[in-house]
């Protein structure tokens, strides 16, 4: 047994009831991210993969999510009134005006995913890590007026202090584990700590790494949709970056893929902090 995440079948639980009898809570996590260009060297694996730097094909291709594909995003989740909880590198906060702007007039919420996505926290010290969850926090606050709920590590780089360091933060949810469909109860030295299903399948990236391209992704969201809201009870997350599904040859995927979704009643589209604080109160500790 892992001593982060006591074992339970899910068939064995006490089931989830969702507002309004909703058989599925759908959050959207866009990954609105910075990659530096001349990132420093880290401990653990080189942030790009064509060496020497810079690596103008990786950076570029980054780079084009933050001038082009973000505000197609943003145009789409209009249409479909989508409030996304942001997977946010925290220097975008302040390094793209335009895009934090648009993201606050949407009311989006903002789940910390570190301050670069080029700087990992593999193999840092205990208190490096506290020190960069503090900064990010602080960024968060000088921007929105108030502390982030959500945290996910930057390039999933997790530590095993990382779920410790998350709660005496007194953040309240984690999306650092993908092992299972609904909120679950992880094991920390104080307060309380719940892990969101955030998807490592229904997520562009790695898709993308795996030759997937638009319309299978977007096939496998639609697929993934049907049992999870046959199952009920269940939390589905879609993770999309704006440099992969933001490209004008795969947007319309996304587009058609919501379409499905929200043709069927019974989809509560909330935030991440919504999901969390409804199933804290429904199962209290």
């Amino acid at each position: 047994m892992n001593s982060r995440i006591t074992y339970s079948a899910i068939t064995e639980r006490a089931p989830i009831a969702w507002p309004s009898n909703a058989r599925i809570a759908l959050w959207v996590a866009p990954n609105i991210e910075h990659y530096e260009y001349l990132p420093s060297l880290v401990k653990v694996r080189d942030p790009w993969p064509r060496t020497p730097h810079p690596d103008i094909l990786g950076y570029g291709q980054r780079d084009y999510g933050n001038r082009v594909g973000v505000w197609r995003f943003f145009e789409l989740m209009d249409r479909f009134k989508i409030k996304c909880t942001v997977s946010l590198s925290m220097a975008v906060l302040t390094m793209y005006p335009e895009i934090a702007q648009e993201m606050a007039k949407r009311e989006w919420e903002f789940m910390s995913h570190g301050i670069y996505n080029t700087r990992y926290h593999w193999n840092m010290t205990e208190e490096e890590e506290r020190t960069e969850i503090q900064k990010a926090q602080q960024m968060h606050i000088d921007s929105v007026g108030a502390p982030f709920k959500g945290w996910f590590s930057p390039a999933a780089s997790n530590t095993l202090n990382t779920p410790d360091l998350v709660a005496e933060a007194g953040i309240s949810y984690i999306c650092d584990f993908y092992h299972d469909d609904q909120p679950t109860e992880i094991n920390v030295k104080s307060g309380r700590l719940l892990s969101l299903p955030y998807s490592m399948e229904i997520n562009d990236s790695i898709a993308w790494r795996r030759g997937i391209e638009a319309k299978e992704f977007g096939m496998n969201i639609c697929d993934t949709f049907d049992t999870l809201y046959a199952e009920g009870g269940r939390v589905m997350n879609i993770a999309i970056h704006p440099f992969i599904m933001g490209q004008p040859h795969r947007i319309d995927y996304l587009s058609k893929a919501f379409d499905y979704i929200f043709s069927h009643p019974g989809v509560w589209c909330a935030t991440g902090s919504e999901i969390v604080s409804h199933y804290a109160k429904q199962f209290p500790v």
